[in-house]
């Protein structure tokens, strides 16, 4: 997990490479996104879970349910997890409801992660 430094109270730490509220800001872009038909509820889900757990508010990692400690996780677990998302995503034979989920996922900690310029 990322430490903030703590040198002021207001301070949030970085999530990935992006800052934590640029990814609280695309998180709730999601929200009112998943609140409109969708063609895949399924990716849409897996971006807000990735977000939601990027951001410290999750027990577990989306794809591969590691726990981890209180806070932001740090960019080699939040790559990682890309990682694993990727893997279930090109895994042909798992469920289409299941990689479009892990897509998902693999998408917003992809950004995140500053592999991507655009936020799902």
């Amino acid at each position: 997990m990322t430490d903030s430094g703590s040198s002021g109270q207001d301070e949030k730490p970085m999530v990935g490479t992006r800052t934590y509220v640029d990814v609280e800001q695309a998180q709730k872009r999601m929200s009112v996104e998943a609140a409109e038909p969708d063609p895949s509820p399924q990716f849409s889900n897996g971006v807000s879970t990735a977000y939601r757990w990027a951001l410290g508010h999750a027990d577990r990692a989306p794809v591969t349910g590691d726990g981890a400690a209180d806070g932001v996780p740090d960019l080699q677990t939040l790559t990682a997890e890309v990682d694993a998302a990727a893997v279930q995503t090109e895994n042909l034979t798992g469920l289409p409801e299941v990689r479009e989920y892990s897509r998902g996922v693999h998408d917003a900690l992809a950004w995140v992660c500053g592999h991507t310029h655009h936020a799902p």
